[in-house]
């Protein structure tokens, strides 16, 4: 970090006005997305030039990898993993695109979940993020109102519950084959002329991608250039990767007739529908020949790119048929984003019916239901039965507290589909874990005596695993919640809050209190006023402190920015500094928006 500016007051920072801050750089933000639809991209790339040197932008950027963002309090090759307030207001002051230069990234591996492999993530240093994210803030307001409607990967206000909507929406009328597909090493393989021919933006902006994407890595203390790729772990990756698969999906769509006539029959809607979550897509139609013309068009495309199909994990199935392939017989219906998608016989003659419009019922034979997949659960089991073990010799309330907020956020990622049958089934699996967890704390022969103790009276019976303070969150207690599709050509950036913090009170992911809580204060924090966004992280405050008094109850209870916490919990006295002033006293709930 530079030295300049150090005599800037520490409490400045804090005395800044985020409310207008935030309005003038949305002010901005709004104007490029409606110059883009307008298709006047000549005043939009004006704008963004004009955003980039706003001092509000450059507070935001700071505000957002300091503060916000999930991964904040990780070090790039600098070392410098937190920053206080004075720190702050100097480096938004050094965020000039005149004299950049962007430092290596440190490389650090984290394993895939349920799988051996591991996965590099490139870690920039901060103020090199707190760049990027000023450089995000004019490019993505852009990209948003040009990407396809059924892109739903890494994206503001969508989710995986989108992506799984629509595909419902497709299948449940008709059966079809599928086209399940990932594209290998997306991150890792995009060719960079590629993406800075297609990223279309102004000449500077283009000139800090660039170095982004050639600063190379330091893995171990050994320099690796970056050839091709955007490193995973940069805060502007997410979404130049949309950029660079932009396009597929209205390529590929484009390619076929929307209805031709075939025997003296005019058939409708013969495109095949592509929905795609960052680099996992499927293609949906009901002739198996299209599905094989689909493969081998995406497989061309995606050459120019630099990217291929994963092998291992492209294959062609149907939704409510077995098919025979190279010998080998594939159950209907696929996986996607950890849901099992499949459709059903139904009834004693299998006519299920489908009523688009009263009086109008059309038999269709089958019944589509979504649910958690095989490789889903076994994930969820292996992690409850890890924390099981890791506290095996902790005490009750201690085991609870971990596996609580596990469960209950593995069901709420569930909660839309038909997981009801699946949730009892957890219980009684979880049950017979925490059993023997109790069984090797006693003594033999005092078995059903000792298993009292932690076994009481509660919500599920006289053996409900609680203490006197705290209970387990059972699987089951979760409220099945139909998640309701986002709209097609719907933005954040369209300045439509109404639309947007109503869906974030009834986002599946969302807790219940933390969603009665957002509906009692209409979408907005309370303590700087703004309407919550998609991709902002919220968390439940003690409106007084338990450190002074206050109560775990719900009228004492408020959702805030993080930030707003971060400067609440500063005023009243409960904030802790014992960590570079990062860590809370009281217990708080974050409530990411999207699941990247």
């Amino acid at each position: 970090m530079s030295k300049a500016r150090t005599t800037k007051p520490t409490q400045e920072w804090n005395t800044i006005n985020w409310a207008k801050v935030q309005r003038k750089v949305f002010k901005l933000q709004k104007k490029i997305f409606q110059a883009v639809k307008s298709g006047n991209k000549v005043k939009a790339k004006k704008l963004q030039k004009l955003l980039l040197k706003s001092h509000y932008a450059k507070l935001l950027a700071v505000r957002k990898v300091t503060q916000d963002n999930q991964g904040r309090k990780t070090a790039g090759i600098d070392g410098i993993k937190a920053l206080h307030p004075n720190q702050r207001v100097n480096l938004a002051y050094e965020l000039n695109v005149k004299g950049y230069k962007a430092k290596a990234l440190r490389r650090i591996w984290i394993p895939k979940p349920g799988r051996d492999e591991k996965r590099p993530l490139g870690i920039p240093t901060i103020k090199d993020r707190a760049m990027q994210a000023m450089v995000k803030s004019a490019l993505e307001p852009y990209w948003e109102a040009q990407f396809e409607g059924t892109s739903y990967g890494f994206r503001p206000g969508r989710s995986a519950h989108d992506a799984i909507g629509r595909i419902y929406s497709a299948i449940n009328k008709k059966a079809k084959y599928v086209l399940d597909a990932d594209i290998s090493k997306c991150f890792d393989k995009i060719n960079h002329d590629y993406l800075l021919s297609k990223v279309d933006c102004p000449t500077n902006m283009k000139h800090l991608i660039k170095r982004w994407l050639k600063c190379g890595v330091i893995d171990n203390g050994v320099f690796e250039e970056t050839e091709s790729g955007t490193p995973q772990g940069g805060t502007i990756s997410p979404l130049l990767a949309n950029i660079a698969l932009h396009g597929m999906i209205t390529n590929i769509e484009n390619r076929f007739p929307n209805k031709f006539r075939e025997d003296g029959i005019l058939r409708q809607g013969f495109k095949p529908k592509v929905i795609r979550y960052a680099d996992d897509f499927v293609v949906l139609h009901e002739d198996y020949d299209v599905i094989l013309q689909c493969k081998s068009l995406i497989s061309q495309w995606l050459d120019i790119v630099g990217l291929e199909l994963k092998p291992e994990k492209t294959s062609i199935r149907h939704t409510f048929k077995s098919i025979e392939t190279d010998g080998k017989t594939i159950e209907p219906g696929f996986d996607f984003l950890g849901f099992n998608i499949r459709s059903y016989p139904v009834g004693k003659h299998h006519s299920g019916r489908f009523i688009p419009k009263k009086g109008d019922i059309r038999l269709t034979g089958f019944k589509t239901i979504i649910k958690p997949s095989k490789k889903a659960i076994k994930a969820h089991h292996d992690a409850v039965k890890k924390v099981i073990k890791t506290y095996k010799t902790a005490p009750q309330e201690a085991l609870i507290s971990k596996l609580n907020p596990l469960i209950r956020g593995w069901c709420n990622y569930y909660r839309t589909v038909a997981s009801k049958e699946t949730f009892i089934t957890e219980d009684k699996i979880t049950w017979n874990m925490l059993r023997a967890w109790t069984v090797s704390r006693v003594n033999k022969g005092k078995t059903i005596d000792k298993l009292r103790k932690y076994f009481t009276d509660g919500n599920n019976g006289i053996w409900t695993f609680r203490t006197k303070e705290m209970q387990l969150y059972y699987h089951a207690e979760t409220e099945i919640k139909r998640h309701q599709l986002v709209k097609p050509e719907a933005s954040p950036y369209d300045g439509n809050w109404t639309y947007w913090s109503t869906r974030r009170g009834n986002y599946p992911e969302t807790p219940n209190g933390v969603a009665r809580l957002l509906r009692k204060q209409k979408g907005r924090c309370t303590l700087c006023g703004q309407h919550f966004t998609p991709d902002d992280l919220i968390e439940v405050d003690h409106i007084i402190p338990k450190s002074k008094g206050g109560r775990d109850e719900y009228k004492n209870y408020q959702a805030l920015h993080r930030h707003c916490h971060d400067v609440k919990s500063r005023n009243d006295g409960s904030y802790d500094w014992s960590d570079n002033g990062y860590e809370w006293k009281d217990d708080v709930l974050t409530v990411p928006m999207t699941r990247d």
